[in-house]
C-alpha cells in the first residue's frame, strides 16, 4: 500500500497486516536494527545493501551486527516468518517498496567537508524504481539542508514531483548496544517532511513503532538541524569539561569533586573529562555546519580542538608521572587498556585511544594493548597484544594508560598486576578508578582533571 499522504489510522492498519513494503538502505549498526524492528511491527521489509555476504546472511536468518541485545532474535523470527529479506539489487528494492528509508553512512574527506556520496549514489538507485505515492525517508544524519537542495533534487530525475512522492528527513537517534531500546522508544522520533502530508506520513508511520511517539518539526532541514545540534553540544561541553579538567589539574584540586557539586545546582550540567572524543558521531558532526554555512562557527572550532588535543595532554600527564620516578617516556614500555572509543563496544572509529597510541609511538614508547572486545585485533593499530588474565606482555611494563572505560577493568586485581609491572604507573584517561584505592596499593595515578 503506497502510503504517502494517507490517514493515520490507515498506516497503522496497513503496516500492522503487512500490507506496507518498506526497503531500508543500508544493513549496518543502525540500518538492520531499524529493518528488524518494522518487520516485527508487521510490515515487508526489505534489507538493501551493497554487501552480497551480509545479504546472504541476512537471508539465512542470521544477524551479522553484534553486542545488540535482542537483535539476532529479531532477524532470526522475522526471516524465518517471511517478513524480512535482503537484496544487492538496489533499484528492485525501490521497486517493490513503497516506503525506502536510507541509513547509510555519512562520511567526511581529508579537508573534513561532508562527504555525501553514498547517500547520492542510493538516492540515484531510488529514483529509477520510484513511482506515484511512494515515500522516501532521510535517516542518515546529513548537514542542514541536504534533504532539500541534494536528495530532492536527485530523485526527481525520476520525473516524478513533490507531490506525486514524499519525502522526509526522520533523524535516527540510537546509540551502538542499545539500537532496539532506542527505536522502539527510549526517545520521541523526530521527523520533518519537505511538504505537511510528508511530516504527517512520516509521523504516521512511526508511531508504529516508537512507544515514546513523535515530534514533527517545520521542515526537513528542521529535523536535520535537531540530530546535528544534538551533537554539537556534547562535542562543545565535553571541551568545556576537559578545559576545566585541564584547569583543575593547574590548580591541584579535584574535577570530579568540584562537577558533582557543581552539577547538584539545576542549571549546571558539566561534562565527564577523558582522554578525547570518538565513534562516527560526535567528532564528525560539527564539520556539517563548520564547513557548509558562512555564519560564525568560532565555539564548534574551539572545541574540536580542545577535544581532538586530549590524546596529547593524557601523554603528556604520563610522561610527566613516568618524570617522577626518573623513567623517559622513549623507551618505555605502556600497556594501553582499551581499543575502541566507549566501553564494551566494537567501535573504533575516531577512537581518541588511536592518536593516544600514536603520540606514544611517535614519542618513542613501546606500546602493549588490550582491549577485550578487540582481542588480538588490537594489533592492526600498531600495538602488541597483551592478555591481562594470563599476563601475557605484562611483565616489565613501566606504566598503564587506560583509553576506554570496558566493565571489565572495574574487575581488574591491582595486586596481581602490580606485581607483574616493573613500575607501578597508572594514568586514567577515563577516570573510571578511585585515586586513593590505587595510591594505597602503591600506585603512581594520575588522571585528566585529578591531580
Amino acid at each position: 500500500m503506497k502510503i504517502y499522504g494517507q490517514p493515520e489510522k490507515s498506516i497503522r492498519q496497513a503496516v500492522a497486516s503487512g500490507g506496507v513494503t518498506i526497503a531500508v538502505y543500508g544493513l549496518g549498526k543502525m540500518g538492520l536494527p531499524l529493518a528488524a524492528v518494522f518487520a516485527d511491527a508487521g510490515a515487508r521489509v526489505i534489507g538493501a545493501d551493497i554487501d552480497k555476504g551480509i545479504v546472504a546472511t541476512i537471508n539465512q536468518g542470521i544477524c551479522h551486527v553484534t553486542g545488540e541485545p535482542g537483535l539476532s532474535e529479531l532477524v532470526k523470527r522475522n526471516v524465518g516468518e517471511g517478513r524480512l529479506s535482503a537484496t544487492s539489487d538496489l533499484v528492485h528494492a525501490a521497486e517493490e517498496a513503497d516506503v525506502m528509508v536510507i541509513l547509510v553512512p555519512t562520511l567526511l574527506d581529508r579537508n573534513n567537508n561532508p562527504d555525501m556520496s553514498i547517500v547520492r549514489s542510493v538516492c540515484a538507485d531510488i529514483a529509477k524504481g520510484l513511482g506515484p505515492g511512494d515515500f522516501v525517508i532521510q535517516e542518515s544524519t546529513v548537514p542542514p539542508r541536504t534533504t532539500r537542495d541534494t536528495i530532492l533534487p536527485i530523485l526527481e530525475v525520476s520525473g516524478h514531483r513533490i507531490g506525486d512522492f514524499g519525502v522526509a528527513h526522520c533523524p535516527e537517534r540510537t546509540a551502538s548496544g542499545r539500537a532496539i531500546i532506542d527505536i522502539t522508544g527510549a526517545y520521541p522520533k523526530i521527523v520533518g517532511g519537505v511538504d505537511g502530508a510528508s511530516t504527517e506520513t512520516a509521523r504516521a508511520l512511526y508511531l508504529t513503532i516508537n512507544k515514546k511517539g513523535v515530534i514533527p518539526v517545520s521542515d526537513a532541514t528542521a529535523a536535520e538541524s535537531v540530530k546535528v545540534f544534538e551533537g554539537l553540544y556534547r562535542d562543545v561541553n565535553i571541551a568545556l569539561a576537559n578545559e576545566l579538567a585541564m584547569v583543575c589539574d593547574e590548580l591541584g584540586i579535584d574535577s570530579r569533586e568540584i562537577f558533582d557539586a557543581a552539577n547538584t545546582q539545576p542549571y549546571s550540567h558539566i561534562h565527564a573529562p577523558g582522554c578525547g572524543v570518538g565513534g562516527h558521531c560526535i567528532p564528525v558532526y560539527p564539520y556539517f555546519v563548520i564547513n557548509t554555512v558562512e555564519a560564525s562557527t568560532d565555539m564548534l572550532k574551539l572545541a574540536r580542538r580542545i577535544n581532538d588535543g586530549m590524546p596529547a595532554y593524557t601523554v603528556d600527564l604520563l610522561e610527566g608521572t613516568l618524570q617522577e620516578i626518573e623513567v623517559g617516556i622513549s623507551g618505555a614500555r605502556v600497556l594501553l587498556l582499551g581499543v575502541t572509543y566507549r566501553g564494551d563496544v566494537n567501535e573504533t572509529r575516531f577512537s581518541p585511544a588511536i592518536d593516544v597510541i600514536n603520540e606514544l609511538k611517535r614519542r618513542g614508547a613501546e606500546v602493549f594493548a588490550y582491549d577485550p572486545v578487540l582481542g588480538d585485533d588490537v594489533q592492526r593499530f600498531g600495538t602488541i597484544p597483551s592478555n591481562l588474565g594470563s599476563g601475557d606482555g605484562i611483565g616489565e611494563i613501566d606504566a598503564i594508560l587506560i583509553a576506554s572505560d570496558h566493565a571489565e577493568f572495574k574487575e581488574i586485581d591491582w595486586d596481581i598486576l602490580g606485581r607483574r609491572m616493573r613500575h607501578k604507573v597508572v594514568v586514567d584517561g577515563r577516570n573510571i578508578f578511585d585515586p586513593e584505592e590505587l595510591r594505597l596499593r602503591g600506585y603512581l595515578y594520575q588522571a585528566v582533571g585529578r591531580p
